[in-house]
């Protein structure tokens, strides 16, 4: 593997800077950070930085590679953007909120390469896309300095909101690597069965291979995959389960699946959460029971910690969940008009007993 992160050459297409930028991270950030721009917290500086979201970014490294054939991995790249490798255009994005994966074979050399990533301007592309309809899609004038956000698949409180920073950032906010070419496994997905004392684990792997392997809690099981995709049951006696935070312990167990030549590890906790919505007085019930126990949810509403994402740290993620702890919360409403967490966000919410209501974006 080849890790792309670190240290890149930022320019605007202007000609007007050039800068240190390091991803994962966003580029308002970086122009503070070298002294280009004022804090866009300070005062009325938000105002007069709006400049940045109208321009082109590009932002370029070098790094040595063997040449061997390998698949270009990036996540979380914000949002209108080109990928360049030596020249080559290789991927053409407009969504924030997936994992991008391309083949670089025939596209690496032995010695020197360069890639180059072309930032659109998130307002230029939001405005013709707007203008590309039959119709005027109203956004909220109120809430979004920016206008017609509502036209891209990018975090919406970019744009502007009753509590945010109105910059329409741009950047890469998690992984940026080549792999090699060869087997993996692309999703692992977990299903749990629970009865008094037993709980059946359906693991499903969708990858390479033609057999599936998994193990957890000591249990073993295989099966053949097909097409892909293979499935394997596991039934653990007497689990150690997890419970919300006030209720029990956070207990996590360590999960192994193989596919072929390809591995995959994930902790999980063995739990049985339900949505109850029964007939009662006033209509219907809506409420959550965690391993048969009735659970009244507190929680509080997750923004993303940061306005610019190249100042979150998962430190400083975890004393904020902290502090949702140590007010007697124990779950964590992800907000729609952010973006989806990390992996480790949701990592750290098992390990802190945080239950998570997901919006989609």
């Amino acid at each position: 593997m080849t890790d792309l992160s670190g240290l890149w050459t930022l320019t605007d297409g202007q000609g007007e800077h050039q800068l240190s930028l390091t991803l994962p991270g966003d580029g308002i950030t970086a122009l503070h950070r070298a002294g280009a721009i004022p804090d866009p917290y300070w005062g009325g500086n938000e105002l007069d930085l709006r400049w940045i979201v109208a321009r082109d970014w590009v932002a370029r490294r070098s790094f040595d590679h063997d040449g061997s054939p390998c698949d270009l991995v990036i996540e979380e790249l914000d949002t209108v953007a080109e990928v360049r490798l030596n020249g080559t255009l290789v991927l053409s994005a407009a969504n924030m909120f997936r994992r991008w994966r391309v083949s670089a074979e025939g596209l690496l050399r032995k010695g020197v390469n360069e890639i180059e990533i072309t930032f659109r301007s998130p307002s230029a592309a939001a405005d013709a896309a707007q203008a590309a309809q039959p119709f005027f899609v109203p956004w909220n004038t109120g809430n979004c300095p920016i206008p017609n956000g509502n036209m891209l698949r990018k975090q919406q409180c970019d744009f502007g909101w009753d509590w945010n920073i109105a910059l329409g950032g741009f950047g890469v906010y998690g992984a940026i690597r080549l792999e090699p070419q060869g087997p993996r496994i692309r999703d692992v997905i977990v299903a749990q069965d629970h009865e008094p004392g037993r709980v059946t684990v359906t693991i499903t792997a969708h990858g390479d291979g033609d057999e599936v392997t998994a193990t957890l809690c000591g249990v073993t099981a295989s099966a053949p995959a097909t097409g892909g995709v293979g499935s394997v049951r596991l039934v653990i006696d007497d689990p150690v389960l997890w419970w919300p935070a006030g209720l029990g312990a956070q207990a996590l167990h360590d999960l192994t699946v193989t596919m072929g030549q390809a591995r995959a590890q994930r902790r999980i906790g063995l739990r049985d959460l339900q949505l109850v919505a029964e007939p009662d007085a006033a209509g219907r019930s809506f409420g959550f029971t965690v391993n048969g126990h009735p659970v009244f949810a507190r929680g509080a509403n997750w923004i993303p910690a940061d306005a610019l994402a190249g100042r979150i740290t998962p430190d400083m993620v975890r004393g904020l969940l902290q502090s949702a702890v140590d007010a007697h919360m124990n779950m964590i409403r992800v907000w729609g008009g952010g973006r989806y967490e990390p992996d480790w966000f949701y990592d750290l919410c098992d390990e802190m007993g945080l239950m998570v209501w997901q919006d989609f974006m």
